[in-house]
């Protein structure tokens, strides 16, 4: 004992000073009574001073042993309870007449602070328009206090409208403090914020508005009327994104170029997208990249009239560093040449669904380009001898190839050969590669770090498996549709440690024992994707949850054998969840009580769930606040009453899919238009839904962009009318099977400025003509139209001769 003692005291140095008390370690002062009093006030609000009846009235001096007179300070006549003082007295009261009457509220009965602190909640506002009451109501509070105290301690009465208006006063003054915030500071502030919030940066003031302008650098263009005005105002902007602007053409350009209100705006431009911009031609592109000495990146996917010329055009930016091409079908080997010989400083490409190109262009991109650290040649109709150039680019780290048929096992042995910095591969789809090409790639591409082979692999052999051992850097693997056994999971639970990805979507051989070993040798796992690995249990989960606990996304779609004991596993250990996919899972109303202590979910997919209802919902909306995407589909009990919980307590939803949610009404519509963030909506063959229903929903969710109602055959005219007058950020609609008439088909056309992609299958109501005016007022400006298939000798040719021209592809159902 006493040696142990000695041990404990020879590392202790003692200072000749004097004594004293201080906090712990990482606290910089010392103690006093005053600093731990300024703590404690520091974290007791003086709302909750209020809620709590904890401000020092009469009342409660006296409770604590100060013997003053109890009488009200106001009316001498009640006692001076928090209840009495600030809302009952014959002042206080007068006072929240008046305030109420300024707010333009009706005036309720009000029995405690908590009711006064809340009432705001269920008034039909917006979020920002009840935030600023309840502001009001606090400063109010605050000013009735300030009041008593004032005739309290100096004999001065206010009567209530000076009170009131001292209220307006700190409402108004409030924003002083914003004014001693340099632009700095809100710079700092404004790289902390979404899109969204800085919209409403941007409306707070002008000195807001000035410093967002100056600090903005990028601006997404939604009409070509709007683009010259932008330029002037956002002059420090240098990327531009014209893809949801696609009339911008070849005049369009020239007239930018020309307008001296807004010079200089190309020599800034360093990134440039123009997806789907199908008008703009390559004299208009030359144009522009000739004009942009300082243009690096350039985004011309999905334009279906992007052909050689184009390109020839394009390669005129010579120093560009990044192009997208995806699903251009008119560029050939000939327009990637052009691009390959004069950009030679390229370091990323895609090429994704660029058809017509061949070996021939991919060797000569090869030799040209030597710096290309990322390439995209996914679907692609190369065979072997375009990844024997490919293998000579040494600084590749990122090769995307899914879905090249023509591409085998000699390829991917030219890669093992020939790629030592290959981080990224993806080889997913392509049928002609085994194991014997994935054990080269595994073999020969030591710091690779990311590997996708899902599907079309039947088995992964040993050899390829041992391989993994030397894959230490490995991050992400996904082996989809592969038949596993225990000792691929040994492998990687002991070899590969860095691993926080891994996808076993649709495997066979995935049981418990392995899936333990997965969790146990990995517990900073951050996505697991077990979709129809069916053979699990609660053992596996329970593995998964107590291991795993920095879990961020699990996907568990029809693993049937599970039931509530893994929900609670998931529930209590798997807190920073945030995407869970129980689709065609045995979950109930209890479960989704368990699942609802994972707080921080943004996405939840609960479809073909039927033994939810909204008592389940209650739970996830009363704790997952953060919750931005929910998917119910055929969740046949699920009513108005579910949706009432989740259009109270999730606020930021954006993505909403209720298809064949049979008991929901025009109620559940009215609820959900409390949803001011709701833009994608899917909400196919509810019945029971009319215009009263569709009308409440375009008006409370205006920024709505996608929306099905196919099959909603109870809405008419009036429905669409309201989508036409409120949902002017609609870009895609499915209207098929509907009972929407000419009239009303017309009018939402011509109306909704951005739609570009409609489906208008089997419209009984609608006549030829009817589908003729509608596509006429809307043919600049549509990407995608489904239309019946017996329409087409009907149209007439100039109209589909225009579309086509306009770059939309019509479908023929």
């Amino acid at each position: 004992m006493i040696s142990q003692c000695k041990q404990n005291i020879l590392p202790i140095s003692l200072k000749v000073e004097r004594d004293k008390w201080v906090w712990e370690e990482n606290h910089p002062m010392d103690f006093s009574v005053r600093a731990a009093r300024e703590l404690i006030e520091a974290r007791l609000l003086p709302l909750d001073n209020y809620r709590l009846d904890r401000i020092p009235s009469q009342d409660g001096l006296i409770k604590r042993g100060i013997l003053i007179n109890p009488l009200c300070s106001f009316c001498s006549t009640h006692s001076e309870i928090t209840v009495q003082l600030l809302l009952r007295c014959e002042t206080a009261s007068s006072v929240w007449d008046k305030a109420f009457m300024w707010c333009k509220v009706p005036r309720e009965l009000i029995l405690t602070i908590n009711d006064l602190l809340s009432m705001q909640d269920s008034w039909p506002f917006s979020i920002v328009h009840k935030k600023l009451l309840h502001a009001i109501f606090i400063t109010s509070l605050w000013c009735i206090w300030k009041a008593r105290n004032a005739k309290s301690f100096d004999n001065r009465s206010l009567v209530p409208v000076e009170i009131v208006d001292s209220s307006s006063v700190h409402v108004m003054d409030s924003c002083l403090i914003l004014s001693i915030m340099s632009d700095d500071i809100l710079s700092r502030i404004l790289d902390r914020l979404d899109d969204s919030d800085r919209k409403s940066f941007r409306a707070t003031c002008r000195s807001f508005h000035r410093v967002e302008s100056d600090h903005r650098t990028r601006i997404k263009f939604l009409r070509p009327e709007y683009v010259s005005n932008l330029l002037r105002n956002y002059n420090r902007a240098d990327t531009l994104d014209f893809s949801s602007c696609p009339r911008i053409h070849d005049g369009s350009i020239s007239v930018l170029l020309s307008d001296v209100s807004c010079i200089g705006w190309a020599r800034r431009l360093k990134k440039l997208v123009l997806s789907r911009t199908t008008s703009l031609r390559f004299s208009g592109l030359e144009m522009l990249v000739r004009s942009c000495p300082r243009l690096q990146a350039v985004d011309v996917s999905h334009c279906c009239q992007f052909g050689d010329r184009e390109a020839a055009a394009l390669s005129c930016a010579a120093e560009l560093r990044e192009i997208k091409m995806d699903k251009c079908l008119k560029l050939t080997d000939v327009g990637l040449a052009k691009i390959a010989v004069r950009c030679e400083k390229l370091e990323k490409m895609s090429l994704k669904w660029c058809l017509d190109i061949t070996d021939l262009g991919i060797d000569l991109l090869s030799k040209k380009c030597p710096c290309l650290k990322h390439l995209s040649v996914s679907y692609l109709k190369i065979s072997n001898e375009s990844l024997r150039s490919i293998s000579s680019l040494k600084k590749l780290e990122v090769l995307l190839m899914l879905g090249c048929g023509l591409v085998g096992d000699e390829g991917l042995h030219f890669l093992g050969n020939g790629c030592p910095s290959l981080q990224v591969l993806d080889v997913s789809r392509c049928e002609r590669v085994s194991s014997a090409g994935l054990n080269s790639i595994t073999r020969g591409c030591k710091g690779l770090q990311k590997l996708n082979t899902g599907y079309y692999f039947l088995e992964l052999s040993t050899i390829v498996i041992q391989n993994f051992k030397d894959l230490k850097h490995l991050k992400t693997i996904r082996v989809d549709g592969a038949r596993v056994n225990n000792y691929f999971f040994h492998i990687i639970s002991t070899n590969c440690l860095c691993l926080v990805e891994v996808g076993l979507s649709k495997c066979e051989g995935v049981d418990d024992a392995g899936i333990m070993q997965l969790a146990h040798g990995h517990p900073g796992l951050k996505l697991l994707d077990l979709t129809c690995c069916d053979d699990l249990t609660d053992m596996a989960i329970s593995a998964i949850a107590s291991s795993c606990t920095k879990l961020l996304c699990l996907k568990l779609e029809s693993c049937s054998f599970l039931t509530e004991k893994s929900f609670s596993c998931i529930g209590s250990s798997c807190v920073l969840l945030e995407e869970l996919d129980l689709t065609e899972c045995c979950v109930n109303d209890k479960g989704l009580e368990y699942l609802s202590k994972c707080v921080e979910l943004q996405c939840l997919r609960l479809g073909i769930c039927t033994d939810i209802s909204g008592k389940g919902l209650s739970y996830i909306a009363s704790n997952c606040k953060n919750l931005k995407e929910l998917d119910l589909y055929r969740c046949i009990n699920v009513g108005d009453d579910g949706l009432g919980f989740i259009a109270s307590g999730c606020k930021k939803i954006r993505k909403l899919n209720l298809c064949y949610c049979s008991k929901i009404t025009d109620i559940g519509m009215t609820y959900l238009s409390q949803l001011e963030e709701l833009s994608d909506l899917e909400m196919r063959c509810i019945l029971k839904v009319t215009s009263v229903g569709l009308t409440a929903l375009a008006s409370g969710c205006r920024k709505l962009s996608e929306l099905d109602i196919k099959h909603c055959e109870n809405i008419s005219d009036a429905g669409f009318w309201s989508l036409a007058y409120y949902s002017w950020n609609l870009q895609q609609i499915n209207l098929s099977f509907c009972g929407v008439s000419d009239a009303g088909l017309c009018m939402m056309m011509s109306n909704l400025t951005r739609l570009q992609d409609v489906k208008l299958v089997n419209l009984t109501k609608v006549s030829v003509r009817g589908y003729e005016l509608a596509l006429r007022a809307s043919c600049a400006r549509l990407k995608k139209v489904k239309v019946i298939a017996s329409l087409r000798p009907l149209l007439s040719v100039e109209l589909l001769e225009a579309l086509e021209a306009n770059g939309c592809r019509i479908r023929w159902d």
